[in-house]
């Protein structure tokens, strides 16, 4: 479900965005340290979304990498972190399944 916000988006926020989803959990924590960014209607958006799919994804990286010839698949979990932050570069608001539907 990808939409526009209606507010003007710069490209620092498409920036901040994106590395919010390359750099997770790290940036996003950081980022909610600083209130003139934080406050952005588009990188709130997709601040917590990032933070928890960043988490998750190491969470999942950790218990994947237990079990023989499954623990593989985890570099394809950051491959989708990748595509996520070239949506929001493009400047896109969207869902991400399962920790939307969680983080609401």
């Amino acid at each position: 479900m990808a939409e526009q916000l209606p507010v003007d988006i710069t490209q620092d926020d498409k920036l901040i965005a994106a590395l919010c989803y390359v750099f997770s959990p790290l940036v996003p924590i950081v980022i909610m340290f600083l209130d003139d960014k934080k406050e952005r209607p588009f990188i709130k958006a997709h601040l917590m979304q990032a933070l928890v799919t960043g988490i998750a994804i190491m969470v999942l990286t950790i218990i994947l990498s237990m079990i023989p010839f499954v623990g593989c698949i985890s570099p394809f979990l950051w491959l989708g972190m990748l595509y996520y932050a070239y949506k929001a570069f493009q400047g896109e608001v969207f869902e991400v399944p399962l920790v939307s539907g969680f983080l609401k």
